[in-house]
């Protein structure tokens, strides 16, 4: 495919919206606009409708099919971007099986005798407008992935595939509404240079993908089908937030050479790898990195972390439909603890629920397929503790796994002392078990630390404390549920704000209570890996943080050139401030020393 360059003469503009992937990329317009489908709409006479539902059930198979298949080209993407995309992709599939959506196409055909994509339209229509009136965040950003399973369903059943992003040319810049799960399969980063999108916000699946990938990418912008039209050259600026339309000679050698600054920036961060997380008065900081999956254990080790500081479990049980036993959990996670070499490894029990969906757990414990607000739902401990035969392997397979290097565990979505008991108690349990069976295990339970992700645990922190041997703060979580919004939700993505004085105070609460009590508190969300926080986060008396590897040079860099004695000044300063609009500034000048 050739990119006609826009003939007509147009003055520069530039458009701003959320810096969620930073970098620069310069190239020319394409426009991805939807594709919007018209289906066709036919009457069934009564002998034609079992013939109508295979059609359907073809289709339907043909698309959990194409979504598998995109399961397996994500795991080749980076584990950021790998876990957000094979979540969604999960989600999707059990959209195909026997969901309320299939079983109301199925009904329509039936019953109204008409074809199977009027009947898709139609069952699409009832569900989203159902989803509307309920006036629930969450369920509104579901009603979208309602709507891809039924555009995926209509082109399979009128043999049009979705091409949008083959045959690109190197340089490309993507202009869209908004991008899909299957859509982020699609991108190519040697062909597209940058991404410009409508909707998003900074934690959105796309801007993960984006920034696992390296493409600068800016989200969020209003106005951009007005502003940009195919062929234009382009400039986006994902560190700054831009879109500059059509830009001046002038413009483009400023940018030309602020991105082989960035180059150079790259080529330096490279060798911090050896040296210390130390700031420049002398404080040493604990830099770990959040592992995925197994097999990027070694790019964890490789960039000179500390430790593994949050490692999610529950990449064992999403891809499939049978449990896995107590061996398999031991035996993977007996590699991630040998692959580290004797540093740390923090292990969160399983964190199914919410967003993430789970064919394994669902099918074997009997859990709904959803609720009326998963995130508020049965999750994390709370799933934990409702099947206990589920945490007991669990923590067996943990316990086990201490035999090989130092480890600790960490439990999601922690409210109340009784739920961190509990557990202690199962623990005891387990391993005294263990011991029967004559397997080789300590003779003390590894430490047992608590995901500070919900007001009431942060406000309850000094007894949770009593309980606890360590605390890590989840900020992505503990920004979503203070303020109210769902960070997947496009219309409130400037509203997720984690410098919230809300989120903030959280935060300084939590950390001067684990200190009361001699805890080491962490912070492992998305802030901890973003440098722009790092000073503020250390001010605040944070002396670890856990991000994705690829964020650990640029955050270690700037521990390495900070004034703790400074930060901590300033961070007192941001904390006097009720605004949330003076704190972005306070902490601008902050990072500018």
């Amino acid at each position: 495919m050739k990119i006609e360059l826009n003939q007509t003469v147009r003055p520069e503009r530039v458009l701003t919206g959320l810096p969620v992937s930073p970098g620069i990329a310069t190239g020319t317009a394409w426009m991805s606009e939807g594709n919007q489908l018209q289906s066709p709409v036919y009457t069934l006479s009564r002998d034609l409708v079992e013939a109508e539902l295979a059609r359907f059930a073809e289709a339907q198979a043909a698309a959990i099919r194409q979504l598998k298949k995109l399961k397996g080209k994500a795991a080749a993407l980076p584990p950021n971007a790998a876990e957000e995309v094979e979540t969604l992709l999960d989600a999707r599939i059990q959209m195909l099986g026997d969901s309320r959506l299939v079983r109301g196409v199925r009904q329509r055909i039936t019953d109204y005798l008409i074809n199977a994509e009027a009947a898709i339209s139609d069952e699409i229509a009832i569900l989203v407008e159902g989803f509307a009136r309920m006036h629930d965040e969450y369920l509104s950003a579901r009603a979208d992935d309602i709507r891809e399973i039924g555009d995926r369903l209509i082109r399979h059943l009128l043999g049009t595939p979705f091409e949008a992003f083959k045959h690109l040319p190197e340089g490309t810049i993507l202009i869209a509404e908004d991008l899909s799960p299957a859509d982020t399969m699609l991108l190519d980063p040697s062909r597209i240079a940058g991404i410009a999108g409508m909707l998003g916000g900074m934690d959105s699946h796309t801007a993960i993908v984006a920034r696992s990938l390296g493409i600068p990418a800016v989200l969020g912008v209003s106005g951009l089908f007005d502003g940009v039209e195919a062929g234009d050259s382009v400039v986006i600026d994902g560190s700054a937030g831009r879109v500059v339309v059509n830009p001046q000679a002038e413009t483009e050698r400023d940018y030309a050479r602020a991105s082989a600054s960035l180059e150079q920036d790259r080529v330096k961060l490279a060798t911090l790898r050896h040296l210390p997380a130390v700031t420049a008065d002398g404080v040493e900081i604990s830099l770990h990195g959040n592992l995925e999956r197994p097999r990027d254990v070694a790019a964890v080790y490789e960039t000179g972390a500390a430790g593994i500081g949050l490692l999610r479990t529950e990449f064992l049980f999403m891809n499939r439909t049978t449990m896995p036993s107590e061996d398999e959990q031991y035996e993977t996670l007996r590699d991630v603890v040998l692959g580290m070499g004797g540093r740390p490894v923090t292990v969160r029990t399983i964190d199914i629920g919410g967003d993430k969906l789970a064919p394994a757990v669902r099918e074997h414990l009997g859990e709904p397929d959803s609720a009326l607000n998963p995130a508020l739902g049965v999750r994390g401990v709370r799933l934990s503790l409702a099947h206990v035969k589920l945490l007991e392997m669990q923590l067996a397979a943990i316990l086990r796994a201490a035999r090989h290097g130092p480890v600790r565990i960490l439990l999601p979505l922690i409210s109340c002392v009784d739920e961190v008991v509990s557990v202690r108690t199962v623990a005891l349990r387990v391993l005294r078990r263990l011991k029967r069976r004559g397997l080789d295990v300590h003779d003390t339970v590894p430490p047992i630390g608590v995901m500070i992700e919900v007001p009431g645990a942060a406000l309850s922190a000094d007894a949770l404390a009593m309980v606890s041997d360590f605390f890590s703060i989840g900020t992505n979580d503990l920004t979503m549920y203070t303020l109210a919004i769902d960070r997947d939700e496009d219309r409130l993505a400037k509203l997720y704000n984690p410098l919230h004085p809300a989120v903030l105070r959280l935060i300084q609460f939590t950390v001067e209570a684990g200190s009361r009590s001699n805890l080491p508190v962490a912070i492992c969300g998305e802030i901890a890996g973003d440098a722009r926080y790092t000073a503020l986060l250390l001010g605040l008396g944070v002396r670890e943080l856990s991000m994705a590897a690829t964020s650990l040079p640029r955050v270690k860099q700037r521990v390495r050139s900070l004034n703790l004695a400074h930060a901590t000044k300033v961070a007192r300063s941001i904390m006097e401030q009720h605004d949330p609009a003076r704190i972005g500034p306070l902490l601008d000048t902050l990072n500018a020393v």
